[in-house]
């Protein structure tokens, strides 16, 4: 079994094996406000050699019905890997400017289609610079490969299974949207009923690493089925890396999360 630890990586064992060929360093940069924002963060300097993994282009289909960062179809996402040139036998590498939030999205893609080694940099891109390290403009070159998908390794709800839980509901978001307080992105407020609310951003500390502070799921028991969920399956996998670092069996996801629970009426909804 991997241990939990190997699903981070810090700088120093990032340049250790950064010019080994089966490293393949992603950079996940993105703002939720600005969707372009990314790629001009990448192109103004980035980790060398590392490809551009564009969050609403590579990693979530349109928004929609199924919330505003649906997951594309596995087969989709493999052809995607498989342009990238990641093979079977790849270290995947993500990062992005340091909240992890999306770096942490494609560490759960990888491992959706059953690919176990990949690693999100733990301080992302501030820890890169803060060390010294260098930064590149250049566009990694990279040919095409036949990576395999496996079995997930991860495990994947939807909205009707979320209706019949009788487990635990995670809550990736501020404390102030979980309440139904203020709502800056979506149509509307407040959370899915018997969730408790963790917000990924406190599962790191001021320089941007992951604190393993696991008290924080101490409400966890592996007796349970957890599932985490945010507002649009992105920073619930921020959420699932910290449940796993605490050593806690590995959560469900719902990836439409609260951007799609409330794109139908019926479904219901509390605030408070």
């Amino acid at each position: 079994m991997r241990n939990p630890e190997q699903n981070l990586i810090s700088v120093d064992e990032l340049v250790a094996i950064q010019d080994d060929p089966n490293t393949v360093t992603f950079d996940c940069s993105y703002e939720l406000t600005n969707p372009d924002a990314g790629l001009k963060i990448y192109t103004q300097g980035h980790i060398p050699n590392a490809i551009f993994a564009y969050v609403t282009g590579d990693l979530a289909e349109p928004p929609g019905k199924r919330g505003r960062h649906p997951l594309p179809t596995r087969e989709k996402f493999l052809e995607t890997v498989r342009s990238w040139g990641v093979s079977n036998d790849s270290h995947v590498i993500s990062y992005d400017q340091g909240l992890a939030i999306f770096a942490c999205r494609l560490w759960w893609m990888f491992r959706w289609l059953g690919h176990e080694n990949v690693s999100v940099l733990d301080g992302g891109m501030s820890a890169w610079k803060a060390s010294g390290q260098p930064v590149s403009t250049d566009v990694s070159a990279h040919g095409r490969s036949t990576f395999e998908a496996k079995t997930a390794l991860t495990s994947l709800v939807d909205a009707e299974d979320v209706l019949n839980h009788n487990g635990i509901l995670i809550d990736a978001r501020a404390e102030n949207r979980f309440r139904g307080e203020v709502e800056p992105i979506d149509h509307t407020a407040g959370h899915i009923p018997g969730a408790i609310c963790r917000p990924s951003s406190k599962n790191l500390d001021e320089s941007f690493k992951f604190t393993r502070d696991g008290s924080r799921f101490d409400v966890l028991t592996d007796d349970e089925e957890v599932i985490c969920y945010c507002g649009s399956g992105i920073s619930a996998t921020h959420n699932i890396l910290s449940i796993i670092l605490a050593g806690h069996k590995e959560p469900s996801l719902y990836s439409g999360s609260w951007s799609e629970w409330i794109e139908d009426s019926s479904r219901p909804i509390v605030t408070g």
